[in-house]
């Protein structure tokens, strides 16, 4: 589930099949990319890539892409699928808080639902400032932590949190709200603006949609296992199919309706 956000644990996001489901956030990424308007020859850094959708779209428009994320395997599909486009990117091994990048390197830095997963967010955004040129601009998506796929999140935490026999950590830091942004990037030299948007999520039906994800998911792939073991499986399932049926939105198939902000960052 892509609002699946922070179980017990880092989320390592090469196991499972992310990039089975990385399609359902692909209109978020042309959002970002279109808010950013990269042009030829800009450099432009996608953080958190995963299997490249704002990477590719970027280099598409004839950007001069490097895509940064901590999953080996899914660096390795991103560039498979630049090869099967006849796209030319880069993509690097690191997270938000340690680009192997140069300072002052994207002229564009891009984060579709990536930087909202990092661990230390003012590390992040350090690293973010150093990272981005003086004239540079940052585009990034965050959650709105609200809805039914945030309540399905929520209810995967708890359980995988008593399955690991884990305590719930801090709340994660809200990359959502403007006020928050402001104050953790304007003191390396950024102006923010947000902008509301929306992305459905469809599918034959609520069962089918669970099914896909609660295999495909690096979440729930990665704590199957220690679900299975202490019971939590079966309730959590049980569980997430009751919150996606009642909150379907449509009775014929499985629609629901998750909102996010589009964050723009630029330099002052």
């Amino acid at each position: 589930m892509p609002e699946m956000s922070r179980p017990a644990g880092a989320i390592d996001w090469g196991v499972g099949r992310y990039e089975q489901i990385a399609h359902h956030v692909l209109p978020a990424a042309r959002v970002v990319v279109e808010h950013a308007a990269p042009v030829a020859g800009e450099r432009v850094v996608d953080v958190g890539c995963g299997t490249g959708n704002a990477a590719l779209l970027a280099a598409a428009r004839g950007a001069r892409v490097t895509g940064v994320d901590p999953a080996t395997r899914l660096l390795e599909v991103a560039a498979e699928v630049a090869a099967e486009q006849g796209l030319e990117a880069t993509f690097v091994e690191g997270d938000a808080a340690a680009m192997p990048l140069g300072d002052g390197e994207a002229d564009v830095m891009l984060s579709v639902f990536g930087v909202i997963f990092a661990p230390d967010a003012a590390a992040a955004a350090a690293e973010t400032g150093r990272v981005t040129a003086p004239t540079g601009r940052v585009v990034l998506s965050a959650w709105i932590p609200a809805g039914p796929l945030f309540e399905l999140a929520r209810a995967s935490r708890e359980a995988i949190g008593r399955a690991l026999g884990t305590p719930a950590g801090p709340p994660p830091f809200a990359w959502h709200d403007r006020d928050a942004l402001a104050e953790l990037l304007g003191p390396h030299g950024f102006d923010i603006t947000t902008r509301e948007e929306r992305l459905a999520f469809t599918a034959e039906s609520p069962a089918a949609y669970l099914d896909t994800e609660s295999h495909e998911h690096p979440a729930w792939s990665a704590n199957r296992a220690a679900l299975e073991q202490r019971g939590e499986l079966a309730p959590l399932r049980e569980r997430a199919l009751r919150i996606l049926e009642d909150r379907n939105e449509d009775p014929s198939a499985f629609r629901v309706t998750s909102r996010y902000v589009v964050a723009t960052a630029r330099r002052i």
